[in-house]
């Protein structure tokens, strides 16, 4: 996959006077982090580190990734309101794993209670590599969704004009006009002010469950910023804001500091460190009232690993989606193969295949936020661990993509411009919004491409091992 600046690459000198502009543009652009030093804090604010030219991307995959979209948001939305699906799928992870146990728990409670919540909102981000078979075609596979606090939208709608400044810097105006706009936060925004406005109430607010200590609160000031253009008011408060002060009336409103509450946004809590017995009853406060939660507690467990994988088990696509062949096509096509490690012969075979042959493999744990999944070695010593134990019911194995490699040049604050082969992680947002069981709103609303260097196995942007990208159709 050659572009037309690959030359470029050669030439250091170039390169550190483009990286300059690059990263001028870039903080004014407002593609930017608080620093690690201080991140509870926006006094000193630093770039988010990014590829300097825009990475390729096979134009068939990109629209590909678009078109199963709002399939995907479909799917999301059913596995949530089956709860026999979902109790049954997850019943040996929840012995195993204590963080999805307790979400299960408050799920359960809820169910018990009876949901209170009418409006539902899911704000999703499917994430796919391109795998590469030995004659060279490229193949779209789903490496996972994230099914909560699915980040970088406000970021992605900044940088095309930072990548159109490079081209253009470069005399390449054609290639410049060759990338996408792009603005996942409107789009994202438009979904939660749905939410709020079937919601009913017009002095309701947004309450936007945030970290105290958030690096990357320019990207969820892009959405807040959306909604107070549309006279939606967001707050911002911690799990321990809602534990202390929040509360529902008998009707089962919720009221945060005295304010009614339409939409819950959760950008923290899908993590167990994010968690202590003050969160969790925060968390099952929030389950409880009829806000609509993004995402109720259904749907996170619906981006679990294990929901994942079992949904690539043969004829379960129909079972959830009665009556769309087309759609269930679309959807199976993206699917890389996922292994059961419950205990018995299904798993025991899956695990004997990853110890005979590591390098095609990956072991996943059910957790969000990037750096957590095993690879290679590290994959075989803790197979041999927990191969007779049940806890790798906890565990799913993954079929590894091997992407094709390119070289691009990444911006890190505080290292050197320097030219490395490089994978991309492509993912596309999806919104929806469903009243009762009506889905009154499906759609994609963009994307976000993020590149690593090859000798990084695992991890995100927010992880700090991949840097925010652009696809530039080839």
């Amino acid at each position: 996959m050659a572009t037309s600046w690959g030359s470029i690459l050669q030439d250091e000198k170039q390169l550190e006077e483009l990286a300059q502009q690059a990263i001028d543009r870039a903080l004014a652009e407002g593609v930017v982090l608080r620093p690690a030093e201080s991140p509870s804090s926006s006094q000193v604010v630093t770039y988010a580190p990014f590829t300097l030219f825009p990475s390729p991307v096979p134009s068939a995959l990109l629209e590909q990734a678009y078109a199963v979209q709002m399939d995907f948001n479909m799917l999301v939305d059913a596995v949530s309101q089956n709860s026999a699906f979902l109790e049954q799928t997850l019943s040996s992870t929840i012995k195993k794993d204590d963080y999805t146990a307790r979400l299960f728990d408050i799920y359960k409670q809820v169910l018990k209670e009876g949901i209170a919540q009418t409006v539902f909102l899911g704000l999703n981000r499917s994430d796919y590599m391109f795998q590469c078979s030995a004659d060279g075609s490229k193949a779209l596979k789903q490496i996972e969704i994230n099914t909560i606090s699915a980040s970088f939208g406000g970021l992605a709608s900044r940088t095309p004009a930072v990548h159109r400044h490079v081209l253009n810097v470069l005399k390449k105006t054609k290639e410049a006009a060759k990338i996408l706009s792009n603005n996942p936060s409107k789009g994202l925004a438009l979904g939660i002010a749905k939410a709020w406005e079937l919601y009913g109430s017009a002095n309701a607010v947004v309450l936007l469950i945030a970290q105290e200590k958030e690096r990357n609160i320019f990207d969820q000031r892009a959405i807040e910023n959306e909604l107070l253009d549309r006279n939606i008011h967001v707050i911002r408060r911690k799990f321990e804001d809602v534990s202390e002060r929040g509360s529902l009336d008998q009707n089962r409103r919720l009221f945060m500091d005295g304010q009614e509450v339409a939409v819950v946004y959760f950008r923290d809590g899908y993590m167990p460190s994010q968690y202590n017995s003050q969160n969790w009853e925060a968390r099952l406060l929030l389950e409880r009232s009829c806000a609509a939660k993004c995402p109720d507690i259904a749907t996170q467990l619906a981006g679990t690993k294990k929901v994942q994988q079992e949904l690539s088990r043969v004829g379960l696509l129909e079972e959830l989606l009665p009556g769309q062949p087309e759609a269930v096509a679309r959807l199976r096509a993206t699917f890389a193969g996922l292994y059961s490690l419950d205990m018995g012969e299904e798993g025991d075979q899956a695990i004997a295949e990853a110890l005979a042959a590591p390098n095609h493999f990956v072991l996943k744990p059910q957790r969000e936020g990037g750096g957590n999944n095993l690879y290679g070695e590290e994959m075989v010593q803790a197979l041999e661990q927990l191969k007779d134990s049940e806890e790798r019911a906890s565990y799913i194995l993954m079929e590894k993509i091997e992407p094709e490699p390119f070289g691009n040049c990444l911006l890190r604050p505080g290292s050197p411009a320097r030219v490395v082969q490089c994978i991309s992680e492509l993912g596309i947002f999806g919104v929806y919004v469903r009243q009762g069981t009506t889905l009154v709103m499906n759609k994609h609303v963009g994307h976000l491409l993020r590149t690593k260097a090859t000798e990084h196995a695992d991890g995100g942007v927010a992880a700090g091992v991949a840097v925010l990208d652009n696809p530039y159709p080839v």
